[in-house]
């Protein structure tokens, strides 16, 4: 668990194994109940349709492999289960049975797995940070007992290698609290909020190389390497919540905005045996970034370093007598693809592997020797690896986009680039949980006509036995005949070849005229044309008899770095352009109605939205942007700066494609505009849309909203969410979802 408890948001635990004594009975009352439900023209349009339907696809969730990877954990209700790979016999409960029942949202086993630590509760910081509530370790002798009772605010709790002691992080604070003891002793003390952190990560490293966990103990336990983030400098950021206090209050944190001041970080180590502690030098440069810390299998620590550009990465190997050396090193003229936890995989004491894309345009993965540098390039193509699953026998295993950017499967090579095998065999899109060692791998697979099947196989391929097949769920597909998407290709007026989706009602006519929904993310590297089963908001429309259409244009993933880095320095310019020739070449289409197509999108996606709406001179009939960026001038250092350099050296690429700067361009007359955010997004920040409506407002385009009430022709809307994040959690979500397809119906 490579991030110890760091408070995940529990995800929903469904229970792992397909229940075999469904009967058939069970099932036809089950679809009679649906075709009762239709046939009484229940309104297809309500997105919970639509909740009910993704809620039915099983997965496998909060899966640990045990060390002997034989077994593997899950979270079953009150419990954690324990199964054999190999053989469908009933789970193992490793917690003693109790009358204190308590609700756990992650967990962790000891190295020897005698031991678990167990978080219960969580409250949330960020969208992906939380302070644990109650924590309890279920000791060797069975025994349940409260641990870190006297922490305050206990966070990214994990166990030392040894299983003696844990590291948590309180208040900015690091501690270890030595197990057989019971004390606890603190490792720093200058932990302040706003000012200085220890131990885990400042927001826009917790946002953008997703990680909190910021420390990492040597393989002996001796020692604990920690990064230290000084963020005294960093400009303040005011959330107003309303929380139905009698006086609000303005909650604060640190935000770097693209150009300003970032943390200054800085790499620690303290030997615990004699509590002495020192820094790490990571070089003269201080405004820059390390992304992540850790040890060799040799007991070496390590450290990536990335500039503020982020087109220099390194890899600084820290030996015993203080001398340091870059073991890898890469160069772009735009940007190093953004790193994490698999970047770089160290696979003995001397010998890591490394995925980047600089050598050939493709994303691959390459052998180095710490001792002697680059010994083989592993694997090779006019295709990207997407992720390293594991390291075993000489062999390593991955999922790539070979054969199609739409789809995923598992392969495996030798360290030297040969023997290469496809080990997964259906047409869709893999996940893979590999077991410790990779005898074992449970696969779940999906495409756009199949949910969820997950398997146990071999580490040859073979399947061993089925966990789950969302057998339900297909025959209600099936039954009430749910389409799905279609893919093709267009060629764009420029000339790109362009990926996309089409989802038509079950009753599709090519003789009538559709209204046609554009749903978009459009961001670097990412991906929406996908071939794996889904279902979001969009499809409430496609019941009510609208067209859903998606491609991915210029700047998104997994066809090669030049690619995606077209958009580079001019974000919003090239995207929308594409997304507006899909809108032209489906408006030609007999079958599509081109007085009614709409286009939608969150986050990147509504900043996108919000560009299309103003460069499409009436060309979309509705156009709805929740929680969009407005300027990127607003949004933080990280994510702005390598996709589109410091506004410093770029001020045009920041504002020549700002939505604040061409709000006249609205055609208000042809065009119907919904704005969506949530006061409390600590990501996309409220302001974005306050400042927008702000432009319409001076660019005489009247407003629905408090700010412009009084002004006529209130033909724009605004829905504002109180106290919700970026994600409208935890209260809003199937809410906002369901505004927006009453929206489109009213207005498209």
């Amino acid at each position: 668990m490579a991030e110890g408890l760091r408070g995940l948001r529990r995800p929903g635990h469904e229970k792992h194994r397909t229940n075999t004594t469904t009967t058939i009975l069970k099932r036809q009352l089950l679809l009679l109940g649906t075709l009762l439900l239709l046939a009484a023209g229940a309104r297809a349009q309500d997105y919970e349709a639509i909740a009910r339907l993704k809620a039915m696809n099983e997965r496998v969730n909060g899966l640990r492999s045990t060390a002997d990877g034989e077994h593997y954990t899950v979270i079953e209700g009150d419990n954690i289960m324990r199964y054999a790979y190999a053989e469908a016999t009933p789970g193992e409960a490793l917690l003693p049975a109790s009358s204190e029942r308590f609700t756990i949202t992650d967990y962790e086993l000891s190295a020897d797995e005698r031991s678990i630590l167990i978080a219960s509760g969580q409250t949330p910081i960020y969208r992906h940070s939380y302070v644990d509530g109650l924590t309890k370790v279920i000791a060797a002798d069975g025994r349940i007992r409260p641990v870190l009772s006297d922490a305050t605010r206990p966070r990214d709790a994990s166990f030392s290698p040894d299983g003696q002691s844990i590291v948590y992080s309180s208040e900015n604070d690091l501690y270890v609290h030595d197990l057989t003891s019971g004390r606890t002793r603190r490792i720093t003390d200058d932990g302040r909020w706003n000012e200085v952190i220890n131990g885990t990560t400042d927001w826009v490293y917790e946002e953008e190389f997703g990680f909190t966990k910021a420390y990492a103990f040597s393989p002996d336990s001796r020692r604990i390497a920690y990064l230290r983030f000084d963020e005294s400098r960093v400009p303040l950021m005011e959330m107003m919540r309303y929380d139905g206090r009698l006086y609000n209050e303005a909650y604060t944190f640190k935000y770097p905005k693209a150009g300003e001041r970032n943390s200054e970080v800085e790499l620690w180590l303290c030997d615990l045996t004699t509590g002495a502690k020192r820094r790490i030098d990571t070089g003269a440069e201080r405004d820059q970034y390390i992304p992540r810390i850790g040890w060799t299998p040799g007991g070496k620590l390590w450290f990536m370093r990335l500039n503020r550009q982020q087109n220099t990465f390194e890899v600084i190997l820290c030996e015993e007598n203080g001398a340091q050396r870059t073991i890898y090193e890469e160069r772009s003229e735009q940007y190093v693809e953004r790193v994490d936890d698999r970047t770089v995989t160290f696979i003995d004491k001397d010998r890591f592997l490394v995925r980047q894309e600089s050598h050939t345009g493709y994303m691959h993965l390459y052998l180095y020797s710490i001792r002697r540098g680059p010994l083989a390039q592993v694997t090779r193509g006019a295709w990207e690896v997407t992720e390293l699953v594991g390291v075993a026998d000489g062999r390593v295993y991955y999922l790539s986009s070979e054969g199609s950017p739409l789809r995923r499967n598992l392969y495996r090579v030798a360290l030297d680039g040969s023997r290469k095998e496809r080990l997964t065999h259906g047409e869709g899109y893999y996940t893979i949980d590999p077991s410790a060692g990779m005898k074992y791998y449970i696969a779940t697979f999906s495409n756009a006509t199949t949910p969820n099947r997950v398997e146990v196989c071999t580490s040859d391929g073979t399947t061993v036995r089925t966990l789950a097949t969302s057998a339900q769920l297909a025959h209600e597909l099936q039954a009430t005949q749910r389409p799905a998407k279609e893919f093709f290709t267009f060629v764009t007026e420029r000339g790109d070849t362009l990926n996309a989706y089409m989802v038509k009602p079950r009753d599709f006519d090519p003789a009538k005229r559709y209204p046609v929904l554009l749903t978009q993310y459009s961001g670097p590297g990412s991906q929406q044309v996908l071939d794996r089963w889904s279902l979001d908001w969009e499809d409430a429309l496609v019941d009510a008899g609208y067209i859903v259409a998606c491609t991915d244009g210029r700047g998104t993933g997994c066809r090669g770095e030049a690619f995606r880095k077209r958009t580079y320095g001019r974000l919003g310019a090239l995207e929308v352009e594409d997304q507006l020739s899909f809108a032209r070449y489906l408006g030609g289409l007999a079958y599509i109605d081109p007085a009614r197509i709409g286009i939608y999108g969150w986050s990147y996606g509504g900043f996108m939205a919000l560009g299309c709406a103003l460069k499409g001179h009436g060309l979309f009939r509705m156009a709805i942007a929740v929680a969009p960026v407005t300027s990127w001038r607003y949004y933080d250092t990280i994510y702005t700066e390598i996709y589109n350099g410091l506004p410093q050296f770029n001020a045009r690429g920041y504002d020549d494609n700002s939505p604040l700067n061409f709000a006249r361009m609205l055609d208000d007359k042809r065009t119907r505009l919904l704005i969506i955010h949530g006061t409390a997004d600590d990501n996309v920040h409220f302001r974005n849309s306050m400042e927008y409506v702000e432009a319409l407002v001076q660019a005489g385009k009247p407003f629905m909203m408090a700010r412009a009430l009084n002004r006529a022709g209130k033909r724009y809307d605004m829905m504002v969410y109180p106290d919700q994040n970026h994600s409208m959690l935890p209260d809003d979500t199937h809410n906002v979802r369901q505004k927006m397809v009453d929206y489109t119906l009213e207005h498209l």
